[in-house]
């Protein structure tokens, strides 16, 4: 099966300071893979580069076969920002109905029964709570059905009950063929990922599923192998 994702010696600089140092991996087709590490370690900037945004110094990234950002991805891949990505003057129905246009898809009211927002369609959106403002986005992103979903801390600020209910979803996209990369620097959520990507100053220190990096490191919470991990890592 070949990798939604390829990415070969990608770095990334800012200024003089590396942000991605020649990072190399490749993330698997109709999976849940978590992209986690601490705040500040080059998540965002490694998701902006996968989705097409971020200029790079060296590398290749490799997106459903083709060039990160080329156009033939533009509906191919939905991709929900830590900021929310939608219009606050506008009501939620009218976000969906403006981001259908863009991606040349059908409007679908069903994306706001996936994200628990069926009952707030003519709410206008910079009326809403933050979380509530993510998932409006989480569901323009869901439009179309991409086949790759790249989520940028799509949690953070939710509640335990939305938080497991979203996790559902994820696994329930995945399920169906869909791709999720989902960055997170919430070490609880490892576990509720396929695979992971643990990330620590620009540099990927650990790639396999949640039993693998158990066993790699002998440890049973993973909070304490991903410290494990990093303090192997030569200086």
């Amino acid at each position: 099966m070949k990798s939604a994702i390829e990415v070969n010696d990608l770095r990334v600089d800012r200024g003089k300071r590396t942000v991605l140092d020649d990072l190399t991996f490749s993330i698997p087709r109709g999976a849940v893979t978590g992209l986690l590490g601490p705040s500040g370690c080059g998540k965002t900037t490694l998701i902006r580069a996968i989705v097409g945004v971020q200029r790079v110094h060296s590398g290749t990234v490799t997106v459903l076969d083709h060039p990160a950002g080329d156009k033939a991805l533009r509906s191919r891949v939905g991709y929900v920002t830590q900021a929310p990505s939608v219009y606050a003057d506008l009501t939620v129905s009218a976000n969906l109905r403006y981001f259908a246009a863009v991606l040349g898809v059908p409007e679908n009211d069903q994306v706001l029964e996936a994200v628990a927002l069926q009952d707030r369609r003519g709410d206008v959106v910079g009326r809403l709570s933050g979380g509530q403002r993510a998932r409006v986005s989480l569901a323009c992103a869901l439009l179309g059905e991409p086949e790759l979903l790249v989520l940028d801390e799509p949690t953070v600020g939710l509640d335990p009950l939305l938080r497991r209910d979203l996790w559902r979803l994820f696994h329930d996209l995945a399920a169906n063929g869909t791709t999720l990369l989902v960055s997170s620097h919430v070490m609880d959520e490892a576990d509720r990922c396929d695979r992971l990507l643990l990330m620590r100053e620009g540099v990927i220190v650990a790639d396999g599923t949640p039993a693998e990096l158990r066993d790699r490191t002998g440890a049973e919470d993973l909070e304490e192998a991903f410290v494990r991990v990093v303090e192997a890592v030569p200086a």
